[in-house]
């Protein structure tokens, strides 16, 4: 398989909003890749979106993508702030109760079972998933999930070299 800049598409995409404190993660995580990308570019096609998880916005964000990568703010219970899941879209996503919605008002769960129902989903679908400790209104992540955003640009940055890698 040949590919290009042209073909080989790259979306990381961070969900979030920088005024509920952990729920900026996925913003955080995008901006910690610009800086680095400055130094060190990222391969041609790969492209660093910020949004706040509106459906529709989320999956335009994707929907062209080879692979895309969705950085979120997680609720756990118990918690364990900072905890980071990678999830395959291949693998079973967990139903959401039709009640529960996550601070963007709709899960991302359902917003995949959307696009899968749309035919709008990436080529590959990679999430990463933060267990947040604080979701008020307010700035600043919390000190747990902050010392997460740095291993976890690692682990993103590692996901797109292995799949450029693997695509030649």
């Amino acid at each position: 398989m040949d590919v290009s800049s042209a073909v080989t598409q790259i979306v990381v995409i961070g969900v979030g909003n920088d005024f509920r404190r952990d729920d900026g993660v996925g913003w955080a995580v995008v901006t910690y890749l610009a800086h680095r990308a400055a130094r060190q570019p990222l391969p041609d096609g790969t492209r660093l979106i910020r949004t706040d998880g509106e459906p529709t916005r989320l999956i335009s964000a994707w929907e062209d993508a080879r692979l895309a990568i969705v950085v979120d703010a997680a609720h756990a219970h118990p918690a364990r702030p900072g905890r980071v899941h990678r999830l395959r879209l291949d693998a079973d996503l967990p139903q959401t109760p039709r009640s529960e919605t996550n601070s963007h008002g709709f899960a991302l769960g359902d917003t995949i079972r959307l696009a899968r129902t749309l035919d709008r989903l990436p080529g590959e679908l990679l999430v990463y998933a933060v267990e947040a400790a604080d979701t008020s209104l307010g700035t600043g992540l919390s000190p747990q999930v902050a010392a997460a955003v740095g291993p976890l640009v690692q682990r993103v940055e590692d996901d797109i070299v292995w799949y450029v890698a693997a695509a030649r």
